[in-house]
């Protein structure tokens, strides 16, 4: 398999640059190896008997955000954990897109609407689209690259799913309001998160409390994130055959609606599985794309309605 090599990226974007919003230069400052920590912070709450949760901060840890697609209108980039040179996790995903009329909204309860935009809303315009690790669909959103102040900024807010933070612990709200700001610095850029947590029902919204997120990307070496080059090279194949299932089924559908598990399990938790047994050579080609169907049908819920 012919290797990824990852370009070096000017750790300052010009500024004349971002007139040209159809450059999708910009999108460079996200690729690189990184170290990355992440902190969370609830801070204020409607109702006065709430009970804050505590205060969220993960370790610096090590991410190669790999561009594994790009043209001057899209720039598809695959995030991986690097825990150790030998312990690599497939993390999240995301696309950018230039101009994209195509917009699937998060309505709450896993379910998504597909939502056809004019040409003058998304006019100089670039897309974000988070996936899950297990290339499921996360949230979108769009906004223009702008100079403030002097910073490079994108700023857009959107509904989304649970963090992975979160749904894994705690039930008491289904539906995320999250605010982006992604400021370009000298070396990465910082991901600030002005969050409301909503409890959606009966076409209601109720704020449960507000957060703050501040996740800052810094510039490494690559060599910091060699084991997840190679992790890439020998998965990258497995996972372009579960994005070409995930394609086939969102292209044709105008409303995505999923269950959260499957005897006991999350898609991802088969969907790693599969890819184990497919590294082993245990599955052919045919047979990995039956299967990697059959594991993202399990949790499509057929002709579904949704409740906003």
């Amino acid at each position: 398999m012919k290797k990824i090599v990852l370009p070096l990226f000017a750790l300052a974007f010009p500024m004349a640059l971002i007139a040209q919003n159809n450059n999708s230069k910009v999108i460079d400052n996200f690729c690189g190896c990184f170290e990355v920590d992440f902190k969370y912070a609830e801070t204020f709450a409607p109702k006065g008997d709430y009970k804050f949760h505590d205060r969220e901060e993960t370790p610096p840890v090590a991410e190669l955000a790999l561009p594994i697609e790009k043209t001057d209108n899209k720039v598809v980039i695959q995030h991986l954990l690097v825990v150790n040179d030998t312990m690599i996790v497939k993390h999240w995903r995301e696309e950018w897109t230039y101009e994209n009329p195509v917009l699937w909204v998060y309505n709450s309860d896993r379910s998504w609407t597909k939502t056809t935009l004019k040409l003058e809303e998304v006019k100089g315009k670039w897309t974000q689209t988070v996936w899950e690790t297990s290339d499921e669909p996360r949230y979108q959103g769009l906004s223009q690259f702008v100079n403030l102040d002097g910073k490079v900024i994108w700023q857009n807010t959107t509904y989304a799913p649970l963090p992975r933070r979160e749904y894994s612990v705690r039930n008491d709200y289904n539906l995320l309001k999250r605010t982006n700001r992604i400021n370009i610095t000298e070396n990465g850029y910082l991901h600030e998160q002005d969050n409301f947590k909503i409890v959606r029902k009966d076409g209601k919204d109720e704020v449960l409390v507000q957060e703050k997120g501040l996740n800052n990307y810094k510039r490494l070496s690559d060599k910091e994130c060699a084991g997840a080059f190679k992790y890439w090279e020998k998965n990258s194949t497995y996972w372009g055959k579960v994005r070409k299932a995930w394609d086939a089924y969102i292209n044709t559908a105008n409303v995505i609606k999923m269950e959260f598990k499957v005897d006991g399990k999350m898609l991802h938790e088969y969907l790693f599985k599969l890819g184990r047994e497919y590294a082993t050579k245990k599955l052919t080609d045919s047979e990995i794309e039956t299967r990697i169907k059959t594991e993202i049908d399990k949790f499509i819920i057929k002709n579904a309605t949704v409740n906003k």
